[in-house]
């Protein structure tokens, strides 16, 4: 028998040499704090309950998503305005506008995808949280400076130096799971993914309200030259000043969840090395998940790239030909729609039907929405403006329940892991292939938008009919989806 954790009727002190697996275990006083799950590896005295139902570190997550919020923020915020800052700074013809501004957001990840596995080093090297507060106030400085261009050039090279500082997203992600066990692990990246949609909801009201205050305000605005001169850069001033904010909470309160591994065993044995990504990918189901993953992350980065331009141009050019503001709006609405199929409705049909049905859904559902673009243009065309402002905006909200395809493909990515010492490894390599596309996609999909609304070519809907094409590859492929991926919970008795 164990040894018991009551003595003569009375509950002893649990400490690290309490039995896990001692008669009075289910009696036992278990103290839950942070210090619990950072400390806590796997072994094989441990009961499931014992680790799965450690709660989560609510302050440590709380902050981890307001950290999460900052990239969104930086990435999207200017997205309200960029098409017209850049009109105005290059004096360019409005379907030229395309070319620039893909170029332009595609130079964000360009550097991040240089400088990711750098990051990663440098995070298992010294540490997760200073790589995170060095990333947040580069990034910071880096988009606060983006309003101050005065060339397309200096908008490009700001928009760099923001990109250089890609450590925020790996450090978050990799603390997010050293934070939460294998149960609460779902949970707590469907925190995640709720706090990158707010970001994209913060990101757009942040520069749509404020681009160009003295236009939009006049008062004081005006009064300041300063506005005058630098119509965006209020906006982009109050994104870096966030992100700082976000810095200096993070180097108060954020826990260090990097524990550096011994070279060797209790028994004086070698630690089994850990295994290479080519190790990694050879594993049931982890390259054709990641092949998923990186092909949903390039639906939604061309939808992301293309909207605002669609959104901006012409209705006799294929789109909708809204201001700043509605762009913004536009932009929010969809970010909220997000937020509560997130929140409210994934986690019930994640634990009814899995994450591989809910995949397989998504991709039904994604080619339907990107017909109703340009099915909205149409009406705009034929001037049937009550029809469109019943069907866009309704089908903008109903279709963002497609944003549930990107929690699930991070779901399936640690299900497919091989190890836990492995996640670390497949989650950078993920993010890798994610900086790949967000380099080249936002670039390719508004040149081709351009070269569609310039030619005429469709309508100017060509790139409609690409990102169908794309999407239904992905549909036919689900069919494969590899079985210790489809995430299904088992029922409790």
């Amino acid at each position: 028998m164990g040894t018991s954790s009551k003595t003569n009727g009375k509950k002893l002190p649990v400490s690290e040499n309490t039995p896990l697996l001692g008669s009075g275990l289910d009696d036992a006083e278990v103290p839950i704090n942070d210090e619990v799950i950072l400390n806590h590896e796997p072994s094989a005295d441990d009961t499931p309950s014992s680790v799965d139902d450690i709660p989560l570190p609510k302050l440590q997550i709380f902050i981890l998503c307001l950290a999460r919020m900052i990239e969104p923020i930086a990435f999207f915020g200017i997205f309200p305005f960029i098409n017209k800052m850049i009109e105005e700074t290059g004096n360019l013809k409005e379907a030229d506008v395309g070319f620039y501004s893909g170029f332009i957001e595609s130079m964000f990840s360009v550097t991040q995808m240089i400088l990711m596995i750098s990051w990663g080093r440098l995070a298992d090297r010294i540490g997760r949280k200073p790589v995170m507060v060095m990333s947040l106030v580069g990034v910071g400085l880096g988009t606060a400076l983006f309003g101050l261009s005065r060339t397309i050039w200096q908008m490009v090279i700001f928009r760099c130096c923001a990109g250089v500082f890609a450590g925020t997203v790996l450090t978050v992600r990799a603390m997010i799971s050293e934070n939460s066990t294998p149960r609460t692990q779902a949970r707590a990246f469907s925190f995640f993914a709720f706090s990158g949609n707010m970001g994209m909801f913060v990101g757009p009201l942040i520069g749509g309200a404020l681009q160009s205050p003295a236009k939009q305000y006049g008062g004081v605005f005006k009064r300041v030259q300063f506005f005058n001169d630098y119509p965006y850069a209020l906006p982009t001033f109050v994104t870096g000043s966030i992100a700082l904010l976000a810095a200096l909470v993070c180097g108060i309160f954020i826990k260090e969840t990097l524990k550096r591994k011994e070279k060797t065993n209790a028994d004086g044995t070698l630690v089994e090395a850990e295994m290479t990504i080519f190790e990694i990918m050879k594993k049931p189901g982890v390259t054709y998940v990641l092949c998923i993953y990186t092909h949903a992350m390039l639906l939604g980065l061309g939808y992301s790239a293309v909207a605002p331009l669609f959104w901006y141009t012409r209705p006799s050019l294929g789109g909708f030909g809204f201001n700043p503001n509605q762009i913004s709006y536009f932009m929010c609405s969809i970010g909220i729609a997000q937020s509560i199929w997130l929140l409210v409705f994934f986690p019930i049909l994640h634990r009814k039907y899995g994450t591989g049905t809910i995949l397989r859904a998504c991709y039904l559902i994604w080619p339907l929405t990107f017909v109703v673009a340009p099915l909205c243009n149409y009406f705009l065309r034929q001037g049937w403006t009550t029809a469109f402002w019943i069907i866009a905006p309704t089908v903008q909200v109903i279709g963002s329940g497609v944003s549930m395809a990107f929690t699930c493909v991070q779901l399936a990515l640690n299900d497919v892991s091989p190890s836990p010492a492995a996640f670390g490894t497949l989650n950078a390599l993920a993010l890798t292939f994610v900086c790949a596309i967000r380099t080249v996609g936002p670039f390719a999909f508004t040149s081709i938008f351009a070269a569609g609304a310039r030619s005429q070519f469709l309508n100017g809907y060509l790139v409609w009919v690409v990102l169908i094409a794309i999407t239904l590859l992905g549909t036919a492929a689900m069919r494969w989806f590899p079985e210790n991926a489809e995430g299904k919970l088992k029922q409790e008795d």
